[in-house]
């Protein structure tokens, strides 16, 4: 078994869209990166590739290519899944937690669930998500970005 551990962070961003587990989310503004910087699908591609130490997101995706410029982060997270399956794993669970003041997303959890299982091709009840906020403390609670970390357990096949 390995276990790996996955954070990311991105500002806020006007005119964008705000995309969280590979869902739009409501909201006024967006989140600032290169990709579609889906803060959570990010998280969870570092705690896989850190998982078997091969990297970070950055390593096999960089900013600096045009390649990855505005890319959906579900078709990096299938990428870093199949680097995964490559090296003789499978993945047992994920357990995230994304922190934001604003906007709630409670009654997206679901779907977000629901769109990571199926882009893995896993179990819905292999892949968790909760939400926090931090009681209007740091970057998050003053609502100038979001942060997420992930949690994932692979084994081998």
């Amino acid at each position: 078994m390995r276990i790996g551990i996955g954070y990311d962070v991105h500002a806020f961003a006007p005119n964008r869209k705000l995309i969280l587990g590979g869902i739009e989310i409501p909201h006024y503004q967006g989140l600032q990166g290169h990709s579609d910087a889906d803060v959570l699908l990010h998280a969870i591609c570092d705690a896989l590739l850190g998982a078997l130490s091969l990297g970070d997101i950055g390593q096999h995706y960089p900013d600096s290519s045009e390649k990855y410029k505005n890319i959906s982060s579900l078709i990096l997270l299938r990428s870093v899944y199949q680097k995964v399956k490559d090296n003789g794993y499978s993945l047992e669970n994920i357990d995230s937690t994304i922190i934001l003041q604003k906007p709630k997303i409670s009654t997206y959890i679901p779907f977000m669930r629901e769109k990571i299982a199926q882009s893995l091709n896993i179990e819905l009840h292999q892949i968790s998500i909760k939400a926090t906020t931090t009681e209007k403390l740091g970057f998050q609670g003053k609502e100038e970005g979001i942060s997420a970390q992930a949690v994932c357990l692979l084994v081998k096949q």
